[in-house]
């Protein structure tokens, strides 16, 4: 089945948040992201994008507007319900160097999520860790290990690593390689796609970089002062688009190396 004819997972409908004196920093903002797709959500800094995240996973609360998860509003959802949506819902964070608390070890790290939904201890946690760094291309030996012994790249495979954890459905991914260089911010766009396929995840995708976008996404939603200003396949907004602003995107960024 194509990402077209898939169900919709998530919807926005309508989304508002307001700051000091009516200031909105998301102004009317609705889309789908389709089960098993990668939508990209495009803009400069302060475009809006990580606030419209964030109200996706319901880590603020909108002004106006809906958020809908299998057809449920998330927004109106009982603790219980909304708990069980939580952990089907994850975040990857854009500064892996912050994302990791420094005082702990990988192990812990890695458990944490376990913890927070009481499913620890149970049988078979250390094999299901490995298993997880395995995943994203770490060797086990690295449980036992800081944050501050990895690089920039292999931080952002433990945070990658935890926020699979929980094999979730739907992960936000913010700027994901944005503080890497690009060889090994590269390695890591690849992991993501290679994850996908491999899991069946449907990514929101948050990116300043066109190009990066092109090569990762199925569609491209394009943010500018918190409105939606263009919405579409990825391939045409890519080559034909129709709002000036996607278009100064579009040129304002290189192309990637995609190798690994």
């Amino acid at each position: 089945m194509s990402t077209n004819e898939a169900a919709t997972l998530v919807e926005a409908r309508g989304l508002v948040k307001e700051y000091r004196r009516g200031y909105r920093v998301v102004d009317d903002v609705s889309f789908v992201i389709r089960q098993g797709e990668t939508l990209g959500l495009v803009g400069e800094s302060g475009s809006g994008k990580s606030t419209v995240a964030r109200l996706l996973l319901r880590l603020g609360e909108p002004t106006a507007g809906e958020v809908l998860y299998r057809e449920q509003n998330l927004l109106s959802a009982t603790s219980r319900e909304t708990r069980g949506m939580r952990r089907r819902m994850q975040i990857v964070f854009q500064d892996p160097y912050a994302a990791l608390n420094p005082r702990m070890r990988v192990k812990q790290i890695l458990t944490e999520p376990f913890e927070i939904h009481g499913e620890r201890p149970f049988k078979g946690l250390a094999s299901r860790l490995k298993e997880m760094l395995r995943t994203v291309g770490l060797d086990e030996s690295a449980l036992e290990r800081f944050p501050h012994e990895f690089s920039g790249g292999q931080r952002q495979r433990i945070n990658i690593a935890r926020a699979l954890a929980l094999r979730p459905e739907f992960v936000v991914l913010d700027e994901p390689v944005s503080a890497l260089d690009v060889s090994v911010g590269a390695q890591v766009v690849n992991l993501l796609r290679d994850l996908q396929r491999e899991y069946g995840l449907t990514y929101l995708f948050i990116s300043h970089s066109m190009p990066l976008v092109r090569y990762l996404c199925d569609r491209v939603a394009v943010m500018q002062r918190g409105r939606l200003v263009e919405l579409g396949e990825c391939e045409q907004v890519c080559d034909t688009p129709r709002h000036e602003y996607t278009r100064r995107l579009i040129a304002a960024t290189p192309e990637m190396p995609t190798a690994v």
